[in-house]
């Protein structure tokens, strides 16, 4: 086995080289993983595109990427729990462990944590190999490939999305934004008994898989008045949960409008400026909850199991697959072609 791996490292915003890096060492309680796949998240376009996200600027070259699925090299001296050859999806933030935070297990929330690719990491997964805690580590069932153990991660925050709403079964719900993540939190919404699901967009494409995956309503909002449309569909009275996975400051100021009264809210896309303004009148009047969205805590076990159960087609949300070798290409096109790109992953092994 070589001593070396081959990194895509952004040395220049927008630009992706190939460089000869050293494996990474492999301590006591890691393991050591061949990557076979990788996706590619927005926050990794954002940087890739624009060098910064909110106040974080690239100021050092990084290697991008955390949505990472591979199988089990090596493993440290003290891991019981995996073995060479096991396939497995990788949680790519490690906590500190010893925060107020982790301590009552909201360890997403921990101020130290180290996430690949997050500013001010550096470090990321468009590499051959990476190392990592092997408690982290999840294995894969057998019917359950490497690709989908890729997308695990991003699977992890729509459901933790669905979790935070405290969603009910029979209830109804608007997601506004047919993204990997818009489409992940309708299906995780979908497996948690959420009858009528509404998912707004301005792409048909992404509409179009939104309705193949399930959900029971799409409402094109380049063409119709989405708020208008939602209450035609409620008879007037808005859904019970408004997702907001966008982005967008538009559909941000939107939510109240089309939630329930007493319904709830839940943000989960990030705005470039970081602003947005919401119509607080309605949400007091309405007594509307809002509920945020960060990452995910303590859910990969719970989505490895809807995948394996056949609860959540995870594969079906990937539209482009590129060899490592094109990881330049499909940056560019994650990017330039939104209107056709659901999900790109790299495939880092053959």
């Amino acid at each position: 086995m070589s001593q070396t791996m081959k990194v895509a490292i952004m040395n220049t915003v927008g630009k992706l080289d190939f460089e000869q890096k050293p494996l990474p060492q492999v301590k006591d309680d890691d393991v050591l993983i061949k990557l076979d796949y990788v996706g590619i998240c927005g926050s990794d376009m954002h940087l890739f595109e624009n060098g910064f996200i909110g106040e974080k600027h690239v100021t050092e070259p990084i290697v991008l990427g955390h949505e990472p699925g591979g199988i089990v090299e090596a493993v440290g001296k003290n891991v019981t729990s995996l073995k060479p050859g096991d396939r497995v999806a990788v949680e790519p933030g490690i906590p500190c462990y010893t925060c107020d935070y982790c301590k009552s297990g909201r360890y997403n929330l921990c101020p130290h944590v180290y996430f690949y690719a997050s500013l001010p990491v550096l470090e990321g997964c468009f590499a051959e190999y990476i190392s990592h805690p092997a408690n982290l580590c999840f294995k894969l069932p057998d019917n359950v490939s490497t690709l989908e153990g890729a997308l695990m991660e991003p699977l992890a925050v729509g459901m933790h999305a669905a979790l935070q709403s405290g969603a009910q079964v029979g209830s109804s719900a608007v997601i506004l934004g047919a993204g990997a993540i818009g489409l992940l939190t309708m299906l995780s919404l979908k497996s948690m008994g959420v009858s009528t699901i509404t998912v707004v967009d301005l792409v048909q494409n992404r509409l179009d898989k939104a309705k193949e995956l399930g959900c029971t309503h799409t409402i094109n909002a380049s063409e119709t008045n989405a708020i208008e449309a939602v209450m035609s569909l409620t008879g007037g009275e808005g859904a019970d949960y408004v997702f907001e996975t966008a982005g967008s400051e538009a559909t941000i100021m939107q939510t109240a409008k089309l939630v329930k009264r007493g319904g709830t809210i839940v943000l989960v896309g990030y705005t470039s400026s970081g602003k947005a303004q919401m119509h607080v009148n309605n949400i007091i009047d309405n007594e509307v909850t809002i509920k945020t969205v960060f990452r995910y805590r303590n859910i990969y076990p719970k989505a490895i199991e809807a995948v394996a159960s056949g609860s959540i087609p995870l594969k079906a949300i990937v539209s482009d697959v590129f060899e490592f070798s094109r990881i330049q290409e499909a940056m560019e096109k994650a990017i330039q072609h939104k209107d056709k790109v659901t999900k790109c992953v790299i495939r880092i092994h053959d």
